[in-house]
């Protein structure tokens, strides 16, 4: 029983162990700027088809640029 008992401590220190490299090798990631980690993140991140399909509905929605000076002046092209 002694036995059995010291075995399964050093199973759990194992696992302990191992846990602690995976989160290590987790918080190695560091980034310059936010816009990398929010990049980063986004790769890493499914975006669920229903709001796949909202986005592109109110991005349809949204009114078009006016034409800048030079364009409006010149035409566009």
């Amino acid at each position: 029983m002694n036995r059995q008992s010291t075995r399964l401590h050093e199973n759990e220190h194992e696992q302990t162990g191992s846990h602690r490299q995976n989160t290590q090798q987790q918080a190695a990631l560091e980034f310059a700027t936010a816009e990398e980690a929010l990049r980063h993140d986004a790769a890493q991140t499914a975006v669920p088809p229903a709001v796949a399909e909202r986005l592109q509905q109110s991005l349809e929605r949204e009114p078009k640029p006016a034409l800048s000076w030079w364009q409006r002046l010149f035409g566009p092209s």
